[in-house]
């Protein structure tokens, strides 16, 4: 069955690669990746969803769409002197609305520009629930991280090869509608494509995931380079010790670095831990952004990595902004154990509270001292207390 399976994937890439435009785009030279990177500021930001949102879904949606929260918090960033955002898309959304779903995208972007933020946007993700639904997106469960964050494709879609079209529509037509848009800094095709799902068992295991998605990400590549997008495309690698060994990635892990025009890692562990993983994906010879860290309860931290990364110029993305109804304060163990009664000790993401102000000022005034510096200075400027 499984064999099957692989073969049934394998000969739908290969028909997927025969529709591929011959005339897309090459994957950015190193040269090329590296003069993108050079224009650029010392890229710093957070993974980004409005207080407002649980998910991508309620971000989006017309019902829920919330410029006004958006506006607002996205001037809490630029005081911070961030100045970019991860922000997820999702398919659905697409396929529901395009025009509308594209305006938004447009509204959106008119924001950000306003406070000086260029987006990463991302339009795939394995993590959380993998059942989406479009509508009212249910509350969040109390005391429970991400709680209502959602896959994209999402298993049935992911499964069902005969409707990859439909998903090669959505990455044509968005990231062909803004693929010169300046406000855009670059496109994460498919976040942690490789991850089983997460939720602490919570959610049901998605069977062959990793072969799917394998068959699957080739092609997002390649149909985001046939719009000849200015911004670079990248997807993340996320798990494992050796990154700078190709013989031990796994399928996904080989396109991921493969097509990647510039490097991106997620890492929410120890300083030291941090630095060689950094190091294993600067032996690729591109820039490198780290697109995920900050998970204070285990051992990654503002204070542990940020002076790190500004010295070897890595760019900067830390998980959450707001707290919200995303409940990432919240630690992954709250799946196993919800912080019903009583907040966690240490809050695991996000930098500010809900009105605005840091968690931790300390933190805040180490972004804002790092953000002002020249590329690669780290200032002696002690951490105030």
């Amino acid at each position: 069955m499984i064999r099957s399976m692989l073969l049934f994937v394998t000969a739908s890439a290969v028909a997927l690669t025969a529709a591929t435009p011959a005339d897309a785009r090459e994957q950015w030279t190193k040269a090329e990746s590296h003069r993108w990177y050079a224009a650029q500021p010392w890229l710093l930001g957070a993974n980004y969803a409005p207080a407002t949102a649980i998910n991508q879904l309620e971000m989006w949606q017309a019902d829920s769409f919330d410029p006004a929260t958006i506006d607002r918090e996205l001037a809490w960033a630029e005081q911070l002197h961030m100045n970019t955002m991860r922000v997820f898309l999702h398919n659905l959304l697409w396929e529901q609305d395009a025009a509308g779903f594209k305006r938004r995208i447009d509204t959106f972007l008119a924001i950000a520009a306003k406070h000086g933020i260029r987006p990463v946007f991302v339009l795939f993700d394995s993590c959380w629930d993998p059942n989406p639904r479009l509508g009212p997106q249910h509350p969040p469960i109390p005391g429970v991280h991400n709680s209502g964050w959602v896959q994209g494709p999402g298993a049935a879609r992911l499964a069902d090869t005969a409707r990859y079209g439909t998903l090669r529509g959505y990455v044509e037509d968005i990231v062909g509608t803004f693929a010169k848009d300046r406000r855009i800094l670059a496109w994460d095709v498919w976040n942690e494509p490789n991850n089983g799902g997460g939720g602490g068992g919570s959610y049901p295991e998605t069977p062959n995931k990793t072969a799917l998605v394998a068959g699957l990400l080739d092609q997002v590549f390649s149909w985001a380079q046939a719009k000849d997008p200015t911004q670079p495309l990248t997807s993340g690698v996320w798990t494992g010790d050796h990154w700078d060994q190709p013989g031990t990635l796994d399928a996904v892990e080989k396109i991921q670095i493969a097509r990647s025009d510039v490097m991106t890692f997620h890492d929410y562990s120890w300083p030291e831990t941090f630095l060689r993983r950094a190091r294993q994906m600067m032996v690729y010879g591109r820039p490198v952004i780290c697109t995920e860290y900050m998970a204070r309860g285990a051992g990654s931290t503002f204070d542990g990595s940020l002076p790190i990364a500004k010295t070897l110029n890595i760019g900067m993305i830390n998980w959450g902004f707001v707290d919200g109804k995303t409940q990432t304060r919240m630690p992954w163990d709250s799946w196993k154990k919800p912080y019903t009664y009583e907040e966690p000790t240490v809050w695991f993401h996000e930098v500010l509270r809900a009105d605005g102000t840091p968690y931790r000022v300390a933190e805040t005034d180490l972004i804002k001292r790092l953000a002002t510096a020249p590329k690669g200075v780290v200032p002696a400027t002690p951490i105030r207390p």
